[in-house]
């Protein structure tokens, strides 16, 4: 079976599941995992920090981001809903536990 020709989630979100269930997630392999090129993900996550959605930090090495659960959903009809409640609402498909942040 084929990519599908939509889905209910933007990248945005794809890139913003994909950090809530793996903080230390390359940009290489959220690229992979969401269907995208890496320099597209690059733009993803500089949009999510930019926003407030996550913050960022050097770790040696590599990155280390914090996904910020309390903002917003950013569309006009989920605007009362935090990012949070898509975490959890998606929680049973990708196996993130309810102590990670």
């Amino acid at each position: 079976m084929g990519a599908p020709g939509w889905t209910f989630l933007t990248n945005h979100g794809h890139v913003l599941l994909c950090i809530a269930n793996d903080p230390g997630i390359r940009l290489r392999d959220i690229a992979e995992r969401v269907g995208i090129t890496e320099r597209a993900a690059q733009r993803i996550v500089a949009d999510l920090i930019e926003a407030g959605y996550i913050t960022r930090r050097r770790v040696g090495r590599r990155n280390i981001y914090q996904v910020h659960p309390e903002m917003p959903l950013r569309h006009p009809v989920e605007q009362a809903h935090p990012v949070g409640e898509l975490f959890r609402l998606i929680e049973p498909l990708t196996g993130r536990s309810e102590t990670a942040s």
